[in-house]
């Protein structure tokens, strides 16, 4: 889902803190959601309530999915994609028009100058994190952007597919 994102209710946000075993911060809605409704990806604000510029708009909260980008990241998969980027122009291009998407989806919550020209994940020419790549894809749907889709691809998870646990939330 691209801006404006659903907003997040109270129940989502003690879903994704769970989720990430933490409490979020500043978050903008829920960018993609599983398909039993618990938040997947949440977006977060540019900047931080203490200040703090924040270039993850899309932030993977799902266990499932971080744990899948996870294990492509431990077997090196990262360096495969990244060649793929000179191997294949188009991609490249397209890996390029991601980040200027990004950027224009961030940009509807404010410009923040410490984060001027970065979004994440490595783009528009590295590959760095497959987490925000993924979430990125997730968010932005297929053919947004090329090496989120191919993460998403080549993971053991699919968001099409409920990993989620019950979570037990306190009234």
């Amino acid at each position: 889902m691209r801006p404006p994102f659903e907003p997040a209710s109270e129940r989502d946000l003690k879903v994704a803190s769970a989720q990430l075993g933490r409490p979020v911060r500043n978050v903008l809605g829920i960018a993609a959601r599983c398909v039993c409704g618990n938040p997947t990806v949440v977006a977060t604000a540019p900047r931080l309530a203490d200040g703090t510029p924040f270039p993850t708009l899309y932030y993977l909260s799902h266990p499932a999915a971080t744990a899948a980008m996870s294990d492509l990241e431990a077997e090196h998969v990262m360096a495969e994609l990244q060649q793929s980027l000179a191997d294949d122009p188009a991609r490249g291009e397209a890996y390029a028009a991601a980040h200027e998407s990004y950027l224009a989806d961030r940009a509807v919550y404010g410009e923040v100058a410490e984060i001027a020209g970065i979004s994440a994940g490595g783009m528009p020419t590295r590959v760095k994190c497959l987490h925000a790549l993924a979430a990125h894809s997730l968010a932005a749907g297929p053919g947004v952007n090329p090496i989120g889709d191919l993460a998403l691809e080549r993971g053991d998870w699919s968001p099409a597919v409920c990993e989620c646990v019950d979570y037990v939330l306190e009234p």
